[in-house]
């Protein structure tokens, strides 16, 4: 299966940015529009099964490559101990980059297997300490969209030694040359590290922010990207991140990658708060992987969904589950 990557594109009257899609048919020439075939799984407002969408030119998508398939080598439990590994390594690199040693970071895995939880989960214990000791908090979150005008003043407010500034599925910046440009200065190995905006802008003269200033701070950049697995134009940008960063894939390339982490996270005590049996739990996830095929999607969002219908009706959840978690048949 290869799957797409849409920077800027439209479905009818619905805008769509920074998606990705299993591709069925490659750009297309058309006489209204251009447009690539696309099998969607219902998120973002989409409809759910084959969908054309509209492009203004071949740069604003990318094949990212084969998805790998499910491999049979490793036992269920070897994947989740891999999987579980693997997230403790990148808590381990979040503290490194709290406490400076690490200057960049990047965080590649599918939405909604809990890239981000892990890495909030440090940083609000680094803020809290900060607080107690009379410091300011000196990590921060941005998810979604930003320019480049709205990065330099990111990296601005977290460039003092110790911050650490999230960028949390903020994948168009990639696209934007001085933004990336902004990135690379910022992810740099130099001693001195100066980021400058030398385009006269009113935004930073009503907000005080220099039009130079040195970096001391770490970024950690969370995609559902693979830097490592993506052609054309953009890839060589990525390489330049990449030469920059310590770069942790999460290594969940497969639906039974995904429903094993869900399966892992529960077993450590993700629904412990709703007090369900372990008999209880091994069917719920037992329901889930029978139907891992019809689910809108495979992630920890859809076990809680799943839970909660469980908690809200002992006896009919299986049908509401059905009504409201899977795809139209």
């Amino acid at each position: 299966m290869k799957t797409v990557y849409v920077a800027k594109g439209q479905y009818r009257k619905t805008p769509v940015q920074d998606m990705t899609f299993e591709l069925i048919k490659d750009y297309t020439v058309g006489k209204l529009s251009n447009f690539i075939t696309v099998n969607s799984d219902g998120s973002n407002d989409l409809p759910v099964g084959t969908i054309r969408i509209k492009l203004q030119s071949e740069e604003d998508y990318f094949i990212m490559g084969d998805e790998t398939p499910a491999q049979d080598l490793e036992t269920d439990d070897e994947v989740m101990n891999r999987l579980r590994e693997r997230f403790a390594v990148l808590e381990e690199m979040t503290k490194a980059a709290c406490d400076g040693i690490v200057r960049g970071l990047v965080v590649t895995g599918p939405p909604g297997v809990g890239k981000s939880y892990g890495i909030e989960t440090v940083m609000h214990q680094t803020n809290t300490f900060a607080k107690l000791a009379g410091r300011d908090p000196l990590m921060g979150v941005e998810r979604g969209a930003a320019s480049a005008i709205g990065l330099y003043q990111l990296l601005h407010q977290f460039s003092a030694p110790g911050s650490v500034l999230v960028l949390d599925d903020c994948d168009s910046v990639l696209w934007d040359e001085i933004a990336c440009n902004l990135l690379k200065a910022a992810l740099d190995s130099t001693k001195v590290r100066n980021i400058s905006w030398r385009t006269e802008s009113h935004v930073l003269e009503k907000n005080a922010i220099p039009t130079k200033f040195e970096f001391h701070g770490s970024v950690i950049f969370v995609t559902n990207l693979k830097f490592d697995g993506v052609r054309g134009r953009i890839s060589d940008h990525l390489g330049a991140i990449m030469s920059r960063c310590h770069y942790l894939d999460l290594t969940l390339n497969t639906q039974r990658d995904k429903f094993l982490r869900c399966k892992q996270i529960v077993q450590d005590g993700m629904l412990s708060k709703m007090n369900f049996s372990i008999e209880e739990e091994d069917e719920l996830m037992n329901y889930m992987e029978e139907n891992k095929e019809h689910l809108r999607e495979i992630s920890l969002r859809m076990v809680k969904k799943v839970a909660d219908l469980k908690k809200m009706n002992g006896n009919r959840w299986k049908r509401y589950a059905e009504m409201t978690c899977m795809k139209n048949k």
